[in-house]
């Protein structure tokens, strides 16, 4: 065993009992809000021990593909176990007002107990509004740059305009789309719909262009024409460039959708249940619904990686993976 894989056995344990042995003690009556220097001295000792742990788990090298894959998950996963033990562990011992900063152990509390209103939010804002526009904006910019690439003068004015275009705030745009299209969720799909069209229109537009002249003369001496030339070798080769684009959108999508609810939407919603609980100062559920939209975008981005894995195995990216 090497002496960095021993450190690890070692730190790695003692970080995570030690952290857990703390959060438990911090709830402790004689402790909440009243912590000493020990207390907290034992807190930067787990501290110490998370990072080195975690610095070695990202230096190691496994020789096959299931140990990095294993080192890559084991690293993000330590490191946000010392997070959340951390957070819990100043709050609680520092005596933190739940409306400042509620520990994670009540947010999960509150996940836990507010299920059925969380998963209609998630069904308004997800389903019916980040979806939708997703699928229209990502569509469309694929289309308009097909359209771009087959006719140059138009890629030539459009591609400046959608440059400067894509940097308009969601704070300006969504008001609009309000009174455009109403309250309910057809107003937060047009807001994502405008977020993710120009991400895909820029990010087709280098992928077309991204095929060496080679490629095109081979296809022209097989007398294939634009329409086959595209589908058969241009697209392809653009997968890359597309998967880049959708995975920006994912996150994007979900932004969008919530920062639109902010101003108007049915009375569901994770935007309008972060703009309600804060006015209530009930923190704890607006912590529920951040981590809800981090769960739901981690997730939607997981799918898309999946899907680029699977499809565009041939690029050193994926291989390198």
């Amino acid at each position: 065993m090497t002496r960095r894989a021993a450190r690890i056995g070692l730190l790695t344990p003692a970080a995570l009992i030690g952290g857990t042995a703390l959060a438990i003690a911090a709830h402790r009556p004689g402790l909440a809000g009243a912590a000493g220097p020990g207390f907290w001295l034992a807190a930067i000792l787990v501290w110490l021990a998370a990072t080195l742990a975690a610095r070695d788990l990202a230096a190691l090298e496994p020789g096959h593909a299931a140990g990095r894959r294993l080192v890559r998950l084991a690293v993000p996963l330590l490191f946000g176990a010392l997070v959340l033990v951390l957070w819990e562990v100043v709050v609680v011992g520092a005596g933190v007002p739940a409306v400042l900063m509620p520990p994670p152990s009540a947010v999960v509390a509150r996940f836990a107990t507010a299920l059925p209103v969380l998963g209609a939010d998630f069904v308004q804002t997800c389903l019916k509004s980040a979806l939708p526009g997703y699928l229209i904006g990502c569509l469309s910019g694929l289309g308009v740059a097909i359209l771009a690439d087959r006719l140059p003068v138009l890629g030539r004015g459009l591609l400046p305009v959608a440059n400067v275009a894509s940097a308009l705030p969601i704070v300006g745009i969504a008001p609009i789309m309000v009174m455009w299209f109403g309250f309910d969720w057809p107003s937060k799909a047009a807001v994502v719909a405008v977020m993710t069209f120009f991400p895909m229109l820029v990010q087709a537009g280098a992928g077309l262009a991204a095929t060496g002249s080679i490629e095109r003369d081979l296809m022209r001496t097989y007398a294939a024409g634009y329409s086959r030339t595209l589908l058969s070798l241009r697209l392809p080769m653009a997968r890359p460039f597309l998967f880049t684009a959708l995975k920006v959108n994912a996150t994007l999508a979900l932004i969008g959708a919530i920062v639109a609810e902010f101003f108007g939407t049915p009375i569901v919603g994770m935007g309008f249940r972060i703009s309600i609980e804060a006015a209530r100062l009930s923190l704890d559920m607006v912590w529920a619904e951040i981590a809800l939209a981090a769960l739901a975008g981690s997730a939607f981005y997981g799918l898309i990686a999946l899907a680029e894995r699977a499809v565009t195995g041939w690029h050193p990216s994926v291989r390198a993976g």
